[in-house]
């Protein structure tokens, strides 16, 4: 199956779907984004990833940045920070440029390395783009952390690619019913910059807490802070 161009969704999206359906639900169907810290911190530091000139030539690398990405097998779209093209003998034609090369995506993060696949699977989609543009095999890219300063490689397994073929097809299925799944709530509600508009609490499938003792506790979390 192949996806129209005017149904392609955001790539960036998976991150948001894997880290959490609702948030990504909210933000894609709903249109609701609010700023923090955090997101104001990451949306710093893509936009220095982007900054310089669009390509680059260092020795036997080629450094495009914003590079822009679709696929119409998973009907995503969106713009790679960076993608090294690195000299290689096994590698695939680029327009514009003598010889062969290896495509090598590398996305920008702001904090560390998480426990959840979110970022590596934002990535693998990335891969995934490129290689049904490019018509090339690529087996890895990297994450940079900017809170310590350090690549993570990641090798696109065929578990991650089916984890994006599941999580673009999932997408592709809420979006088309406008549909914003409930969701257990965890650790990560904390730190979500749409935890007000999400109300976890009342959303949750498992445990529907009454309004007014929603309402108590969100106005002693305000109080606290307050007097904090």
């Amino acid at each position: 199956m192949e996806y129209r161009k005017e149904d392609y969704l955001a790539l960036s999206g998976i991150q948001h779907f894997v880290f959490c359906r609702r948030q990504w639900a909210l933000i894609h169907i709903e249109q609701i984004w609010n700023e923090n810290l955090l997101t104001t911190l990451g949306l710093l530091m893509h936009e220095r990833a982007h900054d310089e000139d669009l390509r680059e030539k260092r020795g036997d690398t080629i450094i495009v940045r914003g590079l822009r990405v679709h696929s119409a097998r998973l009907g995503l779209s969106g713009a790679c920070d960076v993608v090294e093209f690195q000299a290689d003998e096994q590698g695939h034609s680029l327009a514009g440029e003598d010889g062969l090369w290896r495509a090598v995506p590398i996305e920008y993060k702001r904090g560390r390395a998480k426990v959840t696949d979110a970022d590596r699977l934002q990535l693998c989609a990335q891969a995934m783009c490129l290689e049904e543009m490019l018509a090339c095999d690529i087996p890895t890219g990297y994450l940079y952390y900017g809170e310590t300063k350090s690549r993570e490689l990641v090798t696109f397994s065929v578990e991650y690619r089916e984890a994006v073929n599941h999580a673009s097809q999932e997408m592709h299925d809420l979006f088309a019913r406008r549909h914003v799944p409930h969701v257990k709530p965890g650790k990560g509600c904390r730190s979500c910059s749409l935890v007000e508009a999400c109300m976890p609490k009342t959303a949750s499938p498992a445990k529907k807490q009454p309004v007014e003792s929603y309402l108590i506790d969100s106005f002693s979390s305000l109080n606290e802070k307050r007097e904090g």
